[in-house]
């Protein structure tokens, strides 16, 4: 889920950005600071998005520094279980596929991927053996987040699943809208 979260840290601005208006110094750092960070408490920072009130500045000595106390609101993706995302692969695996959701990267196991025995070829391609359907690399899907971890603050990890109904490639997905549409209209006639 994407969120607007508010935040209050103490910005360090190099003596070198002594000369810049203070809010577009701030402003600065608090983007080369806070853009593509990742933290349990916040998930994925995607942007900042506007600084706020600005405190007085002060230096510690020994570092020359001026730390200001700062207001400032982000755009962050955390991901939530159960959540429903949509994404483009990205890459396929012997063991599954891995999809960009936009600001973080998700993993369907390949007994994940579709309600089929599944089989992986070198072309990079997932295949069901019944169903006959196929993922690609930049086929679009809709997932659902079923793990969350953190473990690895650096390369944090989030699992996901196409087996239940609604979820899988886009395609996939519209087809079946059209055969129960056929199906409804076709009851009706009778």
């Amino acid at each position: 889920m994407f969120y607007r979260v508010k935040v209050t840290d103490h910005i360090r601005v190099p003596p070198n950005m002594f000369n810049r208006p203070e809010q577009e110094a701030v402003l600065e750092n608090v983007k080369s600071t806070y853009e593509n960070f990742i933290s349990k408490e916040l998930g994925f920072v995607v942007n900042v998005i506007d600084v706020g009130k600005i405190s007085e500045g002060v230096i510690v000595p020994g570092d020359g520094a001026g730390y200001y106390e700062t207001q400032f609101e982000l755009l962050v993706y955390k991901p939530e279980l159960n959540e429903l995302v949509y994404g483009k692969i990205r890459d396929i695996t012997d063991f599954g596929a891995f999809l960009d959701l936009g600001g973080a990267e998700g993993m369907v196991h390949i007994s994940q991927s579709m309600d089929d025995f599944v089989s992986f070829s070198k072309e990079k391609v997932l295949q069901g053996k019944k169903s006959n359907q196929s993922l690609k690399v930049n086929d679009k899907c809709q997932a659902r987040i079923i793990a969350v971890s953190y473990k690895d603050i650096n390369r944090p990890k989030i699992g996901l699943t196409m087996r239940q109904e609604g979820l899988g490639k886009i395609e996939w997905l519209q087809q079946q809208h059209e055969e129960k549409a056929v199906a409804q209209e076709e009851k009706k006639e009778k």
